[in-house]
Formats: structure tokens, sequence, C-alpha cells
């Protein structure tokens, strides 16, 4: 094995205990912004995880799949962002 397999399988790893980890907020978050947000880095490691894709198969056919989820994930996050300032119902329990 060379060192670029091992820093490719080091990435996979990385990016699938990253899904794996919003998956569970996204499940879990205490509030809908929780929730928000985690899906928002989904879609930023769904779009790295292609990346790594293209570059290994050095192709470029996921170009336009990235740039629509990139585009999906911009307007996402602004929307939330324009829609919940000043918004008090956002907040969870304070314990």
């Amino acid at each position: 094995m060379s060192v670029t397999d091992w820093v490719l399988g080091g990435c996979v790893v990385v990016l699938a205990v990253a899904a794996l980890l919003l998956t569970a907020r996204i499940t879990i978050g205490p509030t809908t912004l929780d929730r928000i947000i985690a899906m928002d880095a989904l879609i930023a490691v769904l779009i790295c995880g292609l990346a790594l894709d293209a570059a290994v198969r050095r192709s470029s056919d996921t170009i336009p799949i990235l740039l629509t989820l990139t585009v999906l994930g911009f307007v996402g996050s602004v929307s939330v962002a324009r829609f919940t300032r000043g918004r008090t119902d956002i907040e969870g329990d304070p314990r």
C-alpha cells in the first residue's frame, strides 16, 4: 500500500465519522436550529466526499452535482439566517 492509499483511507474514515455524528445531531438535536445547522454541515461533508471521489477518479463528471449541492447549502443557510433572526421560539428548554 502506498502513502496515497493511507491518506485516502484516512479521509474516508474522517468523513464517515463526521457524517455519523451529524446524523446523530440531526436525530437528537434539542432545537430546530441545531438540526438545520447539522443538515448544512452534512451537505458540506457530502460535497467533500464527492470532491474526494472526483479527485481519485480524475473525473469531472461530478462538477454539476457539486455546484448544485453548494448552491443548495448556501441558499439553505441564508434562508435559515433570514427567517430565524429575532425569533425566540428556536431555543430549547433552558436547563
